[in-house]
């Protein structure tokens, strides 16, 4: 399995992200060129190979207009004005003198900017789904709704780059395990239009709710709302670095320094495949009835038997009986066996232990107009697959007098 992990000791933002993903491919002018292609008005890309601290990484940089923007990282509502790790303190005053003076886009402005570039409609969904992230987590800090935030015209195009480069890189490496360390996010306050607002700042809190962080260890915003909502986004899992044969490794540097190496690492590498060990409990019945067995077979599963089937056999002089069938891990051999003696009429049972190599399995939540249906993502040994979970398919399409294919449709063109 091809695994990616991303390492945050330092916290995240969307352009190291960028970087350190970039540095994983082979050749990274494909890219580059790509990016410069995109139609974002006098806006040119570039990566510059730097070193710091003695150690070689890419760093993105944006020229608007020949001139390079100062990197806003999508600040929030329009009336307020965030400042992030890899700003420099001598034009964060610049840009508080002249607050007024910007022009804000909403997020439908984005979506329409990002509908119109020539990339995948994989690329552009999952861009669009990372801001508005960013959007609901600014909606919730403002108490209005996510249509209602506007991100600041400053820095709105460098910010549109890092998102739709993040995912695009995403797109090429086509990872199919992405896990996330713990994400460091730096300590002390960041200076707004309002004031000033501790570290993490609330919309990015907003965003890293249920994602392991921890702070104190370096002054400053290290994680920005592009970088954790591209983690939030994009993570199957966070925790420590998983067992991998790692092929190659990809740094990613901040624009600001710091006494510890301010960077983002992206490991890239393959994973064995999961496997697991299964119990399989084996009898003949030739003397129940269906429904006795039936009730055998309910109680077995509702017991926590991983699954629990039937299959039609002869047995000796060409007698018609049912093998009945219980997968258990080995923990639960010792509650299920005896409700098989319990509920059926076996005298015995026979086992098997089995190796058993399963996919990995993920689930979402997608959201339509309808309601939300939870969506399983199983993925390994060379494939990947997507599926609405049916409760959920069937209840809405019954609820709103649709059928299955259209409810399955609607998911699949918001995921």
């Amino acid at each position: 399995m091809k695994t990616l992990y991303l390492e945050c000791k330092m916290g995240a933002a969307g352009d190291m992200l960028t970087a350190a993903l970039l540095e994983l491919l082979p050749d990274s002018k494909a890219f580059i060129d790509k990016m410069n292609s995109l139609g974002l008005d006098g806006v040119e890309i570039s990566a510059e190979k730097v070193s710091v601290m003695g150690i070689c990484g890419t760093r993105m940089h944006v020229a608007v207009n020949g001139q390079e923007e100062v990197s806003e990282d999508v600040p929030g509502h329009h009336h307020e004005h965030h400042h992030h790790e890899h700003e420099e303190h001598h034009r964060e005053h610049h840009h508080h003198e002249h607050d007024h003076e910007h022009h804000s886009t909403s997020l439908h402005d984005i979506e329409h900017i990002i509908s119109h570039m020539p990339v995948s409609e994989k690329v552009k969904n999952d861009a669009n789904a990372v801001y508005r992230i960013i959007a609901q987590a600014e909606a919730e800090v403002h108490g209005t709704a996510a249509g209602h935030i506007h991100f600041h015209e400053v820095g709105t195009l460098d910010a549109v780059a890092d998102v739709v480069g993040a995912c695009l890189l995403m797109e090429m490496l086509s990872p199919d395990k992405v896990v996330v360390s713990p994400v460091h996010v730096g300590s002390g306050h960041v200076r707004c239009a309002h004031g000033i607002l501790p570290v993490p700042a609330p919309a990015t809190a907003n965003i890293l709710r249920g994602v392991p962080t921890y702070g104190g260890e370096a002054e400053g915003e290290l994680c920005t709302p592009t970088g954790a909502a591209l983690l939030k986004y994009f993570a199957d899992d966070f925790g420590s670095m998983p067992v991998i044969r790692t092929e190659a490794v990809g740094i990613g540097m901040g624009h600001k320094e710091f006494e510890r190496l301010n960077c983002v690492r992206a490991f890239m590498g393959t994973e064995n495949d999961k496997t697991d060990r299964i119990c399989e409990l084996v009898c003949n019945l030739d003397d129940m009835t269906g429904e006795d067995i039936g009730f055998a077979v309910e109680t077995l599963l509702g017991a926590g038997a991983a699954d629990v089937f039937t299959t039609p056999i002869y047995m000796k002089k060409n007698r018609p009986a049912v093998m009945l069938t219980v997968l258990c891990t080995e923990q639960q051999r010792e509650t299920v066996l005896p409700l098989i003696f319990k509920h059926t009429s076996t005298l015995g049972v026979r086992e098997r232990s089995c190796e058993r190599y399963l996919l990995e399995r993920t689930e979402s939540i997608v959201s339509t107009g309808y309601g939300d249906i939870r969506v399983k993502k199983s993925f390994g040994y060379g494939v990947e697959r997507v599926k609405p979970e049916y409760d959920d398919v069937s209840r809405i399409a019954a609820d709103n007098g649709l059928s299955i294919g259209e409810i399955k449709r609607l998911t699949k063109n918001n995921r």
